[in-house]
């Protein structure tokens, strides 16, 4: 990835021009906005129309006891940084590499397991290199639903010609978010499928506060880039070739007739990407440090969402918080839209809506031999795990019924740690 200037202070303001601009609208204005409103979102391209009509949705924070419940879900908890799935994706795969196909391999395998829907979308790319084979994987829970939560990460590691260079790792660069992005699913199936059977056999719950069958209409979507690192100079060519590619086919990949946002639509035919609600991508996390900066004005009310789970699960005792990493959300702080370049650009750039998950700065190890599995801190891990489970449950109002063990080992897994 690649990184411009500085973040600034909120509250500045924008520019002079911006903030003091006069409004010289007739009286009647006001009256005439619904319509105008709605005669844009008939009218504009579907990404254009997608932006105008993209708003905060409600979030129900789960309770203390439904924070605790969500913590002490399987997967088991992991007792090291190289157990589990990071024990799998610790090693060099750079794009084209056997063992770049051996990660694939294992992501695979991790998802058919649980079942999900998966799509790949293998591809031969122009490198300074020469022609290399990429392969994006892509996991649906309900591949049926008409809106996705997308999360996404990159698998592959940064190439280097010559030892030592080639035995780079990419442990925070990006390991650790795929392996992340794992448990998650892992975390998160039982009480999608438990919410999906209850709607299929017509007992959908339907309360104050919570309409599952209007809330299954959207679904979790995670998705693994191949490419994300240059092979020499970052350039608008040589990086993220994934990520690239998925968003122009998604672009040019047009939702049928039948589909619940081509009904609703007048204007050109929507596509793939006005199915996702929310892109948030993860990089460079597994360090002690990971100060989260909100980089795009859309999205700060989402920024804001996993600073408060990250707060709560704190302030409940449920995380461990390494010296000097109590706020890993600030809210004084914001960047912009073209401050760090990374897979969410291509997307970005077609009207999807971003929330960019990165250290900021950057990892001290950043693209050395250091970032390895020594760069990672276990208490940091456990802690993203925990904000991930607490976000993705509230922003798909998850049933917090679904969250309580079934069985009666809690009591044995009360010593051990989950990654």
């Amino acid at each position: 990835m690649r990184i411009s200037p500085s973040p600034s202070f909120a509250g500045a303001g924008g520019p002079p021009s911006h903030r003091h601009r006069r409004s010289f609208a007739p009286p009647f204005f006001p009256l005439l906005i619904p319509f105008l409103l709605s005669s844009l979102l008939v009218l504009l391209p579907p990404s254009a129309a997608r932006e105008a009509s993209n708003s905060p949705r409600a979030f129900t924070p789960l309770s203390d006891t439904a924070l605790r419940d969500i913590v002490a879900l399987d997967p088991p908890e992991w007792s090291s940084v190289t157990d589990g799935h990071l024990g799998k994706l610790l090693i060099p795969r750079a794009s084209g590499s056997e063992n770049n196909t051996l990660v694939q391999q294992y992501i695979s395998s991790v998802f058919k397991g649980l079942g999900w829907h998966e799509e790949q979308t293998p591809f031969t790319d122009d490198t300074p290199i020469g022609k290399i084979d990429f392969n994006n994987l892509i996991y649906t829970f309900d591949a049926d639903a008409p809106r996705k939560l997308v999360l996404a990460a990159h698998f592959d590691s940064k190439w280097f010609p010559d030892f030592p260079g080639n035995t780079f790792i990419g442990a925070t660069d990006s390991a650790a978010p795929c392996a992340m992005l794992l448990s998650l699913a892992e975390a998160m199936t039982p009480l999608l499928r438990a919410r999906q059977e209850r709607v299929r056999s017509g007992q959908a719950i339907l309360r104050d506060g919570l309409d599952e069958e209007e809330a299954a209409e959207t679904t979790i979507q995670l998705v693994f880039f191949d490419g994300e690192e240059a092979f020499h100079d970052w350039s608008a060519t040589d990086s993220i070739y994934g990520a690239r590619h998925l968003a122009s086919l998604w672009e040019q990949t047009f939702l049928s007739p039948s589909h619940p946002l081509s009904k609703r639509r007048y204007g050109p035919t929507p596509n793939t990407l006005d199915t996702i609600d929310v892109l948030v991508l993860l990089d460079l996390l597994g360090h002690r440090a990971s100060r989260i900066i909100s980089n795009y004005r859309e999205t700060d009310w989402l920024h804001g969402e996993m600073g408060s789970a990250d707060k709560r699960l704190r302030e409940a005792g449920l995380i461990e918080v390494e010296r000097g990493q109590e706020g890993w959300f600030p809210t004084n702080m914001r960047g912009n839209a073209h401050m760090i370049g990374d897979d969410h650009v291509p997307f970005f750039d077609r009207g999807v809506s971003i929330l960019h998950l990165i250290a900021n700065p950057f990892p001290p190890v950043w693209h050395s031999l250091g970032d390895d599995a020594s760069a990672l801190s276990l208490p940091a891990l456990k802690r993203w795990c925990r904000i991930l489970r607490v976000f993705v449950a509230e922003y798909l109002d998850l049933a917090a019924e679904d969250m309580k063990r079934r069985d009666n080992d809690a009591s044995r897994r009360d010593g051990h740690d989950e990654l």
